[in-house]
């Protein structure tokens, strides 16, 4: 089989156990070439985060402002409220639990550090603009296109947001893996991979009981209001969290998630308007895994951070995750910028990120499509309170 042909996280894995085994007798050679590549991928991304940043946000934006009304409001609000909610969650567990498991085995720093295989050259490549102010852009040009209809702006930046997907599915996508191959190859010879792999795979199962304990909150929440039991209505929207799980995509398993939700009583019309608007708004399960992710990193390479920092960092990610569905990569390439920006996580940082988020991709987007069920309930009480 082709190797593109692979699945994401197969590649990935298969870069990562490569780059171990071969990092204990690779020659320092080969390992500064693919240090040299790896800081000219850092200068790629830097220079395509903002622009990932507009012409995704920016269209997403502007799509869901089209025709809005009080029913897409309350909805968004409900999305974002439990997007929002779901990453303080997230930042209590791991605040609690991550620094005794990581401080256990040990900090291991991926940035500010000098590697012992210096590359041979580096190519600087400066970003167009900085990361709040495509962030700032995006939000103004998005809220302006909905409110005014421009359609010859929006079919701009449609257009744009295209070629952005490209760049992120043809470029990015394909070269991370060799990236991540190289980060492992970089650790494993500088004698630190150990530490990092023993934290991942602990952090990975913390994670994926934090999202299970999520969902029966949302159930539990969404059960209260309607009032019926929370463990019957999940169970019925399991067929769609298997499915996420299969598909890795909000976007392809929207077909079960609304079957499953007319099953719940959900009315049609509702669930026909929710549950699609849900699939691009609301990314509890997503969240959720970044801050975790960027806790455990912080952690892992000895960051303080504290709730004021984390609490703006969720807040900022709720909007720009927005943009992340439907786009291969897409929730942790859209946060790359707010990493970035608010927490200051470096090139080498980004790329733990991205690991450890990949490494759990399925779990987030089945947590996202099984909690739009909750709200999809919580929508049709407000809508049979109204009549």
């Amino acid at each position: 089989m082709h190797l593109g042909k692979l699945p994401l996280l197969v590649r990935i894995i298969i870069a990562i156990v490569l780059g171990i085994c071969l990092g204990f007798f690779m020659p320092d050679f080969i390992i500064r070439c693919f240090n040299t590549f790896n800081g000219i991928f850092d200068q790629l991304l830097k220079f395509l985060i903002p622009l990932i940043i507009v012409g995704l946000v920016t269209a997403a934006i502007a799509d869901l402002g089209h025709g809005a009304g009080k029913m897409l409001a309350i909805t968004a609000a409900i999305a974002y409220t439990a997007t929002v909610l779901s990453g303080l969650f997230s930042y209590g567990c791991s605040a609690a639990l991550f620094p005794s498991i990581i401080s256990n085995m040990g900090a291991t720093s991926l940035a500010n550090e000098e590697s012992s295989f210096p590359v041979f050259f580096t190519i600087e490549i400066p970003p167009v603009m900085g990361v709040m102010t495509a962030l700032v852009s995006s939000f103004l040009l998005g809220l302006g296109i909905a409110a005014f209809g421009a359609k010859i702006l929006k079919q701009g930046f449609d257009e744009f947001k295209d070629i952005v997907t490209l760049a992120i599915s043809k470029v990015i996508i394909p070269l991370l893996p060799v990236y991540i191959f190289g980060l492992f190859l970089d650790m494993t010879a500088a004698g630190n991979v150990g530490k990092v792999i023993g934290s991942f795979l602990i952090i990975i199962v913390i994670i994926f009981a934090m999202t299970a304990i999520m969902l029966v909150l949302q159930y539990c929440v969404a059960g209260s209001i309607v009032r019926r039991n929370p463990f019957k209505l999940l169970a019925t929207m399991m067929p769609a969290y298997f499915t996420a799980l299969g598909t890795s995509s909000s976007a392809a398993t929207i077909p079960v998630t609304l079957q499953q939700t007319i099953k719940n009583g959900v009315s049609p019309e509702v669930a026909g308007f929710t549950i699609p608007l849900c699939a691009t708004i609301h990314l509890s399960g997503s969240t959720l895994k970044i801050v975790a992710c960027a806790i455990a990193n912080m952690l892992m390479q000895g960051i303080a951070f504290d709730f004021p920092m984390m609490i703006g960092f969720i807040l900022m990610l709720g909007i720009t995750m927005v943009a992340a569905p439907g786009v291969p990569g897409g929730a942790i390439m859209a946060a790359l910028g707010v990493l970035d920006s608010l927490l200051g996580f470096s090139p080498e940082q980004q790329a733990m990120m991205i690991t450890l988020y990949i490494a759990m991709d399925s779990f987030g987007t089945a947590c996202n499509v099984t909690g739009d069920g909750a709200i999809a309930l919580i929508m049709d009480k407000i809508r049979t309170k109204k009549r």
